[in-house]
C-alpha cells in the first residue's frame, strides 16, 4: 500500500460500541494479529459528548492500528454531534490535506472544487419492477417480505394503536403499539426499535418545486471512483421523489457542503457572498452559520425560500435534487418494553422556529400523518427493525439494581422494570429507580411503572 492513505471515519454507538457496518472491522482489529506496517492512516471519530464513552470506537481504531504497526499520517480528529460535528470535521480536514500533500509530495494547489463523487444517469425505459421505491437494500423487499429482518431488511409491522400522551403543552409524545407476530424479531429488554419513516410528501413536493425538478424522473447515481467499494450512495435506480422521501435528509438544517453547492448557482451576488461566508472556516462565518442555520433551524426548503436566487431549474451540480445523497438518518424510537407485553412510547419532535416556521421530525410527521388512518381502522404498515443494545440487566435476577434517570436516559429502565416484574414470582430481587420529571403532566411513565 505504498503511496496510499486510509482515512477511517468511525462513529460510536450506545455504550462505546461500533455501528453495524463497523462491527466486522472492530472484531478483526480486536482479535487479529496482522502486520500493518505498510499502512498509512488517519482517523476521524464521530461521537457525542453527552455519552459516557465519547468517541470510544474512533479512539480504539486509532490506537489499535498503531499497535499493529500502521503509520499515523495525521492526528486523530474528533467530532461532537452535541455541538457542531460538521464544523469539527471541516476544521480537521482543512489541516489534514496540507499535511497529507506534504507527506506524499502532492501539489496542494490543485483545484478539486468541481470533482463530483457520483455521476448521474437518467433512465427513460426501465420497467417499474426494476426501480427502488424506498427499500434500504434489496429490490422488492417491501413487496416480498422474507426474514431475517434487520436494518437492511425492515419488517412491515401493522400499527395497532397511535395516540398522543400529552393532553396539552408544546411537547409531543405518542404511544405506539406494533404487531410483530411472525417476524421472528428477537427483542430483549433494553433494545431499541428502529422506525424507517419517509419525509412529508408536501415537503418533498416543495423541494421539487423550488429546484424545478421532475420528481418522477428515474435516475441512478454511480461513484466516479472506480476503486470505491460503495458504488451508489443509496439504492438505485430510483426516482427523485423516492430519493427525497426515503434516502435524503431534507428536514434537518443543511450542512455546509449543501450550502456551498447552492452558492454556485446563486444569481444574486449578495446571496452568493452570504452562502460562501457562512460555509467558510472563519470565526465570523461559523458564528453566522450557527445563528442563521442551526439556531433558526432552517431546513433546505427554508434556505431556498429565503434565498430565492439559489433556486435553479436545473438543480444542483450533478443533477441531483439535493447534493447530500445518502441514507436518511434512521430515527430510533426508544422502546424498552417486552414486545408481547406493553406498548411503546416515542418522544417526538414538533416545534415552531424563530422564523415562524413549523418544523416536524421525520418520525413525528410520519406517525402523525398515519394516526387518523389507524384510528379509523385502516391497515398501516411501519418498516421497523430491532437495534440490539449492550445495556443489559444482570444475568442473575437475584442481584439488586439501582437505576438513575436524571431527566434523560429513563427509557431503557422502563423495560428493565417490566422484565423484572414478569419474573417476580420466580425469585427475590431488589430494583430501585431514581428519576426526575420537570412537570407532572410530562410524567409519561407513571402508569407503566406503577401498577
Amino acid at each position: 500500500m505504498e503511496g496510499s492513505l486510509a482515512v477511517f471515519c468511525v462513529a460510536t454507538y450506545g455504550e462505546g460500541d461500533p455501528t453495524d457496518n463497523a462491527q466486522e472491522l472492530y472484531d478483526w482489529l480486536k482479535n487479529g494479529d496482522v502486520d500493518l506496517s505498510s499502512l498509512n492512516y488517519t482517523v476521524f471519530a464521530l461521537g457525542n459528548k453527552t455519552y459516557e464513552h465519547y468517541n470510544a470506537m474512533g479512539r480504539f481504531v486509532d490506537q489499535r492500528l498503531e499497535e499493529l504497526g500502521a503509520t499515523r499520517v495525521f492526528q486523530r480528529g474528533e467530532g461532537d454531534d452535541d455541538a457542531n460535528i460538521e464544523e469539527d470535521f471541516v476544521t480537521w480536514s482543512e489541516a489534514l490535506w496540507p499535511a497529507v500533500c506534504q507527506r506524499f509530495g502532492v501539489d496542494s494547489a490543485l483545484d478539486t472544487s468541481n470533482v463530483r463523487e457520483y455521476a448521474i444517469t437518467v433512465h427513460s425505459d426501465l420497467s417499474p419492477e426494476r426501480v427502488f421505491t424506498g427499500e434500504p437494500l434489496r429490490l422488492g423487499s417491501f413487496a416480498n417480505q422474507k426474514p431475517p429482518f434487520n436494518s437492511k431488511n425492515p419488517f412491515l409491522a401493522p400499527i395497532r394503536v397511535i395516540r398522543e400522551l400529552h393532553k396539552g403543552g408544546e411537547r409531543s409524545c405518542m404511544h405506539v403499539e406494533l404487531d410483530i407476530a411472525g417476524s421472528r424479531l428477537n427483542y430483549v429488554a433494553g433494545d431499541h426499535l428502529a422506525l424507517f419513516p419517509s419525509n412529508d410528501p408536501r415537503l418533498v413536493d416543495r423541494v421539487g418545486e423550488l429546484l424545478g425538478v421532475d420528481l418522477d424522473t428515474v435516475f441512478s447515481l454511480t461513484s466516479t471512483d472506480e476503486a470505491a467499494t460503495k458504488k451508489t450512495p443509496f439504492p438505485c435506480p430510483t426516482t427523485y421523489r423516492t430519493a427525497l422521501s426515503y434516502y435524503v435528509d431534507i428536514t434537518s438544517p443543511p450542512r455546509t457542503n449543501v450550502l456551498k453547492e447552492l452558492a454556485e448557482y446563486a444569481t444574486d451576488p449578495k446571496d452568493k457572498e452570504f452562502l460562501l461566508k457562512i460555509t467558510s472556516s472563519s470565526d465570523d462565518g461559523k458564528h453566522q452559520y450557527r445563528e442563521w442555520v442551526l439556531e433558526d433551524r432552517r431546513t433546505l426548503v427554508a434556505v431556498l425560500e429565503d434565498l430565492p436566487s439559489s433556486q435553479t431549474s436545473s438543480g444542483p451540480p450533478g443533477g441531483a435534487p439535493a447534493s447530500t445523497p445518502g441514507q436518511i438518518l434512521l430515527h430510533l424510537l426508544l422502546t424498552q418494553d417486552e414486545p408481547d407485553v406493553s406498548p411503546r412510547h416515542a418522544v417526538l419532535i414538533d416545534y415552531t422556529t424563530r422564523t415562524g416556521r413549523r418544523n416536524m421530525g421525520v418520525a413525528t410527521g410520519w406517525l402523525k400523518r398515519h394516526q387518523q388512518k389507524v384510528q379509523n381502522g385502516e391497515v398501516v404498515l411501519a418498516p421497523i427493525s430491532i437495534r440490539h443494545s449492550s445495556l443489559r440487566l444482570p444475568y442473575h435476577s437475584s442481584k439488586p439494581v439501582i437505576m438513575v434517570g436524571p431527566g434523560t436516559g429513563l427509557a431503557p429502565f422502563r423495560g428493565f422494570i417490566q422484565d423484572r416484574a414478569a419474573a417476580k414470582q420466580s425469585g427475590i430481587y431488589s430494583l430501585t429507580l431514581h428519576m426526575c420529571c420537570m412537570l407532572t403532566q410530562r410524567h409519561i411513565g407513571r402508569s407503566p411503572f406503577c401498577p
